[in-house]
């Protein structure tokens, strides 16, 4: 009996999706690197609170900077101290978590006052004549960061510290002013959820994508391919289709289980989980692209972890996966805002917690799409067909 139905290559892409989506949920590595993994790393780091820690500390514009009190908090390695931001800007953070403190120094006196260096140097009578504290510190703390702590015991040490070295007869090198603003608390799992949402996506995207590929040319499966109707977008588009499919699930997994279980914020619902699998999608068509590349330029199986490594692990340890970039030097942070991975972190971190739509993460979406053009020239002169 013959089939009447004219050929669809809908159908066609619909049924290489359905194939590959089986596939994905039978292989073990799929399983353990975008589902198993970043279940055991939520796990972990929600209830040890993670590590490396750094202190977000903004200066405020009237702060100065030209004293010893600072000179010394700003060799301090824990403190990151923060100058690049405007007050509204500053303050917005700090309400939000973002920062966990503002700095604002003040010299209480008009001769100069400075304390650096060195303090033996100081006229003795002029301290003695004057007992105001030479200094007020003011900061702002927030009820939305648990870090606040941390700097209050940071800046008493370098009081403590220099007031020792200070003559008998001057009571205090500063005054500490302190406020605290409120704010929604900013749990550790707020930060470490979206960078294993990012973990899991560029494992399914990159290892994902070159096996696949690959066992499917070296086996010419491909080849056989094109003795039928289907069309060669239609083996692309079908395994896209799959590994976003298995992808948004275990986005949509991972976010409850971290809503439920350990309390991750979801500033607007519904609207915010779509918004982070929009966001997901992007970012797993990205790292797909990475995958692309691997299988056309790897010879066999054995070369793709090696060459998978080097684009991954570099992204899993400094885009801000499972600690704060600002904890990193200088430098290194300026690596860092090159990677895509960063940028999809940042992304569903606003998104999520500071509850930004879409609109309000265009400066990390546009940099996405410079890596999607990129990566897919790159990819359409690599990838091999057979």
């Amino acid at each position: 009996m013959t089939n009447n139905k004219p050929y669809s290559n809908t159908r066609a892409t619909l049924a290489i999706a359905k194939a590959s989506f089986r596939a994905i949920l039978r292989s073990p590595s799929a399983v353990v690197f975008s589902l198993a993994f970043p279940l055991i790393f939520i796990i972990v780091f929600a209830n040890i609170g993670g590590g490396g820690v750094s202190v977000d500390v903004g200066v405020a514009k009237t702060c100065d900077t030209n004293n010893l009190i600072y000179k010394v908090l700003k060799n301090v390695k824990l403190v990151n101290l923060i100058k690049d931001q405007s007050t509204a800007d500053m303050n917005k953070n700090l309400s939000k978590g973002s920062i966990d403190a503002i700095l604002d120094i003040k010299n209480n006196h008009t001769g100069g006052w400075t304390l650096y260096p060195p303090l033996s140097a100081l006229p003795k009578k002029s301290i003695a004549a004057d007992q105001q504290a030479p200094f007020t510190v003011n900061v702002q703390y927030t009820k939305a960061s648990n870090k606040g702590g941390i700097f209050k015991s940071v800046l008493n040490n370098i009081l403590y510290g220099i007031n020792t070295e200070m003559f008998k007869e001057l009571p205090k090198v500063a005054e500490v002013n302190e406020t605290t603003v409120s704010g929604r608390e900013y749990k550790y799992i707020d930060f470490i959820l979206p960078g294993m949402l990012g973990f899991s996506l560029l494992s399914s995207g990159v290892f994902g994508t070159a096996f696949v590929f690959l066992s499917l040319r070296l086996t010419l499966v491909i080849k056989r391919f094109f003795a039928t109707p289907v069309k060669r977008y239609s083996i692309v588009l079908g395994e896209a289709i799959a590994r976003l499919a298995f992808a948004l699930l275990g986005a949509l997994f991972i976010i409850a289980i971290g809503h439920y279980a350990f309390g991750f914020t979801l500033i607007h619902g519904t609207v915010t989980v779509l918004n982070m699998l929009v966001l997901s999608a992007i970012g797993l068509i990205i790292f797909m692209g990475f995958g692309f590349i691997i299988s056309g330029v790897a010879k066999n199986e054995s070369a793709v972890p090696p060459f998978s490594n080097i684009i991954t692990l570099p992204q899993f340890l400094l885009s801000g996966t499972f600690f704060a970039t600002t904890a990193f030097p200088g430098w290194l942070q300026h690596i860092s805002r090159v990677l895509p991975l960063t940028h999809l972190n940042d992304a569903m971190r606003k998104v999520a917690f500071e509850g930004a739509s879409l609109g309000d993460v265009t400066h990390q979406l546009l940099i996405l799409g410079a890596w999607f053009i990129g990566i897919y020239i790159v990819a359409v002169k690599t990838f091999k067909w057979e």
